[in-house]
């Protein structure tokens, strides 16, 4: 079973969206919530079922509302991946 991850010193995100971000391009809420997406990806990695992520990660329960727990489920994962694959490289470009 996934444990919540110790507060890391980034910022928690207060509200999560239903939705994450599809744009090509890191926005405010991407930002506030590369918490949420790192631990989306560990737990991709460790094989944990979404269900449980849904609940640990994204507060949201899937017993009481599935459909919104796996469509938040599968838009955080792919903003995360997104992230990890390509996005990243924004948070290296100089601040103008």
């Amino acid at each position: 079973m996934m444990e919540r991850a110790a507060y890391t010193g980034m910022q928690m995100p207060t509200k999560l969206a239903d939705q994450a971000p599809s744009v090509e391009k890191l926005s405010d809420y991407d930002m506030e919530n590369m918490t949420t997406y790192w631990r989306m990806l560990d737990a991709a990695r460790e094989g944990a079922d979404w269900r449980e992520v849904s609940k640990i990660v994204l507060s949201i329960d899937p017993d009481e509302d599935p459909e919104r727990a796996r469509r938040a489920y599968d838009s955080h994962l792919a903003r995360a991946r997104w992230l990890a694959d390509s996005g990243y490289k924004q948070l290296l470009r100089p601040i103008s």
